[in-house]
């Protein structure tokens, strides 16, 4: 490829460490695409025959059904996907292979390859999470008035209902889902035909190929062009948060699935034993997805360190902008399809969800609104004669709404036994009924608008 300017040819360890063909292989679609663009323009601009740019198509579509039955081999003198393409389809057409390359360099080429492959990605990626929101959803609707415990500091808060704590987590996906619409956004302009880093003095019609490949438009500069990675960095970090999200469910599944809490009950198919111990269930999956929520964001610390302080334009640098890339792809989607398998299959216990939410005096709050609404209290006031009736309920080993009226009146003689029906879980859940709140009805709402915007009804 450039034995003209070297005497002699590149060590064995030169050649092992500047060849990327085992990994950006998986270019292939997108370089043999970006191929038959370019090489359609430049015919029809007349930069090669008709002639030519035909036996080359020919020979990109016959390489391409060779990789898709055999794979791309794997040549380290021929460095990367594009030489060996090119390699191949000198084999196949004969010197007129040489002509694909006029007016571009390798470092528009993958540029433009690898910006496919990451819109690729973000599609593949969007389909998987769409199908997470509705497994979320779906439970959602079958548990709007289940009560259970909503935690802080993982300690007894408030009782919420499960459908809305499900819900929780559609929310969040739905904010990864726009994160990746953005980056695709960006993403979506054609390097192709800025060449190695100063534009080309072929008259190459760059629109052409930006159409050619679903671009919204060719890049405005050739040097920002062949060195930027943004939508690389883009993809990560968004994968990052994404991945964050999982791991903060799987936490949950894991803690739910646990003896003392006992929540959930996690189906066989995504669970484990013990070698040794035969009554127990792990909850591996779980447990890896929060696991790989770590290596992803290992992915993008690894290619903002290798793009920080980089001069313009490309740097070989770059080569290694790829293997975190597809590393934090493809642990994305194994966890998310996990992920969507577990919401989908898991056993909920009603039993105990509302167990917990009865014992951890998660009604407190409740009483304290009660003295503000009805008895007139300011609320810090309130707060203090609450804390000593949770306090008395504690000395008693009883629920807030099980302590006798006459105790309470101790505490302040303003309550009085209208008080109990504020007290009671559901009853709790029910009053919070502001928009976006855990009552039931408000719940109900967020369901129906969720399965809307998801197309799940049509």
């Amino acid at each position: 490829m450039w034995g003209g300017r070297f005497a002699e040819g590149p060590a064995a360890i030169m050649r092992e460490i500047n060849a990327s063909i085992p990994f950006d292989q998986r270019l292939w679609r997108q370089d043999i695409a970006g191929s038959k663009a370019h090489v359609s323009m430049l015919a029809a601009n007349g930069i090669v025959t008709a002639e030519d740019g035909a036996a080359i198509a020919r020979g990109l579509d016959r390489i391409a059904g060779e990789y898709e039955a055999d794979g791309v081999p794997v040549d380290l003198a021929l460095e990367d996907i594009h030489m060996a393409t090119e390699s191949r389809l000198a084999e196949l057409i004969g010197p007129a292979a040489g002509r694909l390359h006029t007016a571009r360099s390798r470092n528009d080429q993958v540029a433009t390859d690898f910006r496919l492959w990451v819109r690729d990605a973000i599609d593949a990626v969007d389909a998987g999470l769409k199908a997470l929101q509705v497994a979320l959803v779906t439970r959602a609707g079958e548990h709007v008035a289940t009560v259970m415990p909503g935690f802080t500091h993982l300690q007894v808060a408030q009782p919420v209902t499960l459908g809305h704590h499900l819900l929780a987590y559609h929310e969040m996906i739905a904010r990864d889902r726009s994160r990746f619409r953005d980056a695709r956004a960006r993403l979506n302009q054609c390097p192709l035909g800025s060449a190695a880093l100063a534009g080309t003095g072929f008259p190459i019609d760059r629109e052409a190929t930006a159409r050619a490949l679903g671009f919204d438009g060719p890049t405005r500069n050739s040097l920002d062009s062949v060195s930027d990675r943004d939508f690389a960095l883009d993809y990560l970090m968004a994968a990052t948060q994404a991945s964050l999200h999982l791991s903060r469910l799987a936490e949950e599944f894991i803690i739910w699935a646990s003896q003392p809490y006992g929540f959930v009950s996690l189906p066989d198919a995504y669970s484990t034993g013990s070698s040794i111990m035969p009554q127990k269930r792990n909850p591996d999956a779980a447990e890896l997805v929060r696991g790989h929520s770590g290596r992803i964001a290992g992915c993008m610390t690894a290619l903002v360190m290798t793009m920080k302080g980089l001069p313009l334009a490309y740097s070989k640098d770059m080569q290694d902008d790829k293997p975190p890339v597809f590393e934090a792809h493809d642990l994305l989607a194994l966890s998310i399809a996990a992920m969507t398998g577990m919401v989908e299959t898991v056993t909920f216990v009603p039993a105990k969800l509302r167990a917990a939410a009865e014992a951890g005096f998660s009604t407190a709050t409740d009483l304290a609104d009660w003295l503000v609404r009805v008895a007139d209290i300011p609320f810090r006031e309130a707060h203090h004669i609450t804390g000593a009736a949770v306090r008395l309920a504690e000395r008693l080993g009883v629920a807030l709404d099980k302590v006798p009226l006459e105790k309470l009146k101790e505490i302040d003689e303003r309550i009085d036994g209208r008080v109990f029906g504020a007290l009671s879980v559901d009853a709790s859940v029910a009053s919070r009924s502001s928009f976006g709140g855990t009552a039931p009805d408000q719940v109900r709402a967020r369901v129906a608008e969720a399965r809307a915007y998801l197309g799940m009804d049509g």
